[in-house]
């Protein structure tokens, strides 16, 4: 449950056909085609990039995390993970990882989840349920629609009786996870704001977005 396989990528940032910085807080919604890479850099260290992921021609078909935690048998995502849709259709697999442990469990940080964990006052905090909804508003997709995500660089254990804690990161500056798609699809991030917990140190930083053709290798 805890293996992690750290695996570089072969491919050129020079050759991406898409490359961007994300700052801290912000909302990203991009449409990854089929065969392209896609690749996340943690460029401060341990910041979380909280993720969903969407059939582009279909938004009714996400990721689910009970498909693809089933079909690997492991709650963490690493090299040769298979990012499953509650379809049980393949969205993306992971080629190339250094940092080794991605989150499945803790979901995303939410005005109501603040107040809870952390304090009332935290409640107006800005979260990655709004910023999740900015982006999905743009391509005209619902609030109803959010669903389970993926919490790139974020360290999420289980304790043995089976509770999460959220603990310091194990990513480091300039870290990355890298994936091929293996249908369109569109890929949607919060690159997470929250304050009050010591996964990123309590200091949100951006993350590097890139992407390269499928004719690149």
């Amino acid at each position: 449950m805890n293996e992690r396989t750290l695996v570089e990528s072969k491919l050129d940032p020079a050759k991406a056909i898409y490359d961007s910085v994300l700052p801290a807080g912000e909302g990203w919604i991009h449409e990854i085609k089929n065969g392209q890479a896609f690749r996340i850099v943690d460029l401060g260290g341990n910041q979380a990039a909280d993720t969903l992921f969407y059939n582009a021609r279909d938004f009714s078909e996400r990721y689910s995390a009970l498909d693809t935690v089933n079909a690997q048998g492991n709650i963490y995502l690493t090299t040769g993970s298979r990012i499953l849709s509650n379809l049980g259709n393949e969205l993306m697999r992971i080629t190339a990882d250094t940092c080794g442990r991605h989150d499945t469990l803790g979901g995303a940080c939410a005005a109501e989840s603040n107040q809870v964990r952390y304090a009332i006052e935290k409640r107006y905090m800005h979260n990655c349920r709004n910023s999740f909804m900015a982006a999905l508003m743009s391509w005209g997709v619902e609030k109803r629609d959010i669903t389970s995500n993926v919490n790139f660089f974020m360290n999420v254990p289980v304790t043995p009786d089976g509770k999460l804690t959220f603990e310091d990161g194990i990513s480091e500056a300039g870290k990355y996870v890298e994936m091929t798609a293996t249908m369109d699809v569109a890929v949607v991030i919060s690159n997470c704001p929250q304050l009050n917990n010591p996964c990123n140190a309590y200091n949100p930083t951006p993350v590097r977005l890139l992407v390269w053709g499928a004719d690149v290798s």
